[in-house]
């Protein structure tokens, strides 16, 4: 993403969140769509639990592209998704899944 962007996001992460938390949500929707292993820093590691981590990794995603400036959320929901288009091609519908959850968490 551009300096630009990137200045939106922190501003965006210091006025609401903590700092790098988008950076980390990233990360995490990522090590879930490509699949991998990382090793997380101390911090980053409350966001990242098995069960919760990536559903709360994604929504934060969507919330901070919809917080967003124009360009800066462009730039975001470009890398966003980048990774969805990932998920979408290795995965598919689970019928098993609530309706009202996000997309996201409806697939297998």
């Amino acid at each position: 993403m551009s300096g630009r962007a990137n200045a939106a996001v922190r501003d965006l992460e210091r006025r609401f969140w903590l700092p790098g938390v988008v950076a980390v949500a990233a990360s995490v929707w990522g090590v879930h769509v490509r699949g991998g292993r990382r090793r997380w820093q101390p911090w980053e590691e409350e966001f990242t639990c098995r069960c919760c981590g990536v559903g709360w990794a994604r929504a934060r995603l969507e919330e901070a592209v919809a917080m967003l400036p124009g360009g800066a959320a462009r730039e975001l929901r470009a890398v966003v998704d980048r990774l969805d288009d990932t998920l979408l091609r290795r995965t598919h519908h689970d019928p098993q899944t609530p309706d009202d959850d996000p997309w996201w968490l409806r697939r297998c």
